[in-house]
């Protein structure tokens, strides 16, 4: 109960951006020009950006899945991820995120991926990897892309700007 109170807390953030529709409407409309399909490989999101996509009436167009990978054996199961790479790097790094936007894109079938790894706090942090520092991954076409973000404010803040951030990033790909 007490999760689904927080998600709904959080995509209630969500609705009060008005572009978040627009931004979603304009990567269901790229996507669909090209009849290619979107997949998302989230960790501290948690399914948010899966949620947010298929909001939207008639998803099932071009959103093919979702993978929730929070742990890291889920990460490795679900995407491929090498564990050694989690090992060496962190769940919470560059290489974590494009090796689960890549391993999305393959097991999905999809052209398209987009992957978050972060610290939504409010504990979990460290001086390398503080609350709120998330890392994203984009594959589009076979281009993988990546970017670090940090975010401030409470968990549920830092996973709704962390779905608008993965959202706009993707739309600026796609365009």
């Amino acid at each position: 109960m007490v999760n689904r109170m927080l998600q709904k807390r959080e995509l209630l953030a969500l609705d009060g951006q008005a572009p978040q529709a627009e931004i979603i409407q304009n990567i269901a409309d790229a996507l669909r020009q090209r009849g290619w399909l979107l997949a998302t490989a989230e960790s501290c999101t948690g399914g948010l950006i899966a949620a947010a996509c298929t909001d939207l009436a008639g998803s099932s167009d071009w959103f093919e899945r979702g993978f929730v990978t929070y742990s890291n054996a889920a990460k490795t199961e679900l995407l491929g991820v090498p564990p050694a790479l989690i090992d060496q790097h962190g769940a919470v790094s560059e290489p974590v995120a494009r090796a689960m936007a890549e391993g999305a894109v393959e097991h999905a079938h999809a052209q398209v991926a987009v992957a978050v790894t972060g610290v939504a706090g409010p504990t979990g942090g460290s001086a390398d990897k503080p609350v709120g520092m998330v890392w994203f991954g984009w594959c589009v076409a076979g281009q993988t892309h990546s970017q670090v973000q940090h975010f401030a404010g409470d968990r549920a803040a830092v996973r709704a700007a962390t779905v608008r951030h993965a959202l706009a990033r993707l739309q600026a790909l796609l365009a």
